[in-house]
C-alpha cells in the first residue's frame, strides 16, 4: 500500500462534518487509500469509523482513548520534529509532547519516510498552512505546519472550497 492520507482534526468538529469525514474515509478506502490518524475523539474517530482495515492509528501511548492500535512508540526523532513545529514546546509536559509527536507519524508514517499525499482536517479557524495557524487551530496545527513545510496539500473542511474540492474527487 503506497497511497496514504492523513485524516485528523478538532475534537469539537461539528456533527455534520464528522459524518462527512466518515463518508470520505469509506470512499477513499474503496479506492485503495490508507488512513493515518490519531485515535482522538471527534475528527480522528470519525475518519477511523469510516474504514474497515486500511488504517494506521498512531497513539501517544498504549491504550490511548481505549484504542487497540499497536502504533504507540514515540521516537526521539519524532519528538525533535514535533519540537520544531510547536511554538510552546519547552513548556509542554511529557505526555503532551507525546500527543504532539504522534502527529508527525500521521503525516510521515511510522518510519518518518513516507509522507501522506494529502491531509484532510477540520479546525475552527479553517487553517490550511503554517502561515494561517492560530490558537484556534489547536493540536491539529502541528500536523498542518509539518504538512505545509513538506508541500503536502491540506484540505480543511471548515472552508467550503476545500470541502467541495474533496467531495468532487470522490
Amino acid at each position: 500500500m503506497s497511497k496514504y492520507y492523513t485524516g485528523i482534526g478538532s475534537r469539537e468538529t461539528p456533527v455534520k462534518i464528522l459524518h462527512i469525514m466518515s463518508n470520505i474515509a469509506t470512499a477513499l478506502e474503496k479506492k485503495g487509500w490508507l488512513l493515518r490518524s490519531g485515535g482522538a475523539n471527534g475528527a480522528d474517530l470519525a475518519f477511523e469509523n469510516g474504514v474497515t482495515k486500511y488504517k494506521n492509528i498512531y497513539l501517544p501511548w498504549r491504550g490511548f482513548n481505549d484504542s487497540d492500535s499497536n502504533l504507540y512508540h514515540i521516537s526521539d526523532e519524532a519528538l525533535e520534529i514535533a519540537s520544531r513545529h510547536h511554538p510552546g514546546w519547552v513548556n509542554l509536559s511529557s505526555p503532551i509532547k507525546k500527543l504532539m509527536a504522534r502527529n508527525v507519524y500521521q503525516v510521515q508514517g511510522m518510519n518518518l519516510d513516507q509522507n501522506s499525499k494529502f491531509l484532510i482536517c477540520w479546525t475552527d479557524d479553517g487553517c490550511e498552512s503554517a502561515e494561517t495557524r492560530t490558537n484556534k487551530t489547536g493540536g491539529t496545527g502541528l500536523a498542518i505546519s509539518l504538512a505545509s513545510e513538506l508541500g503536502i496539500p491540506i484540505f480543511n473542511l471548515k472552508n467550503e472550497a476545500s470541502l467541495q474540492r474533496v467531495l468532487s474527487l470522490l
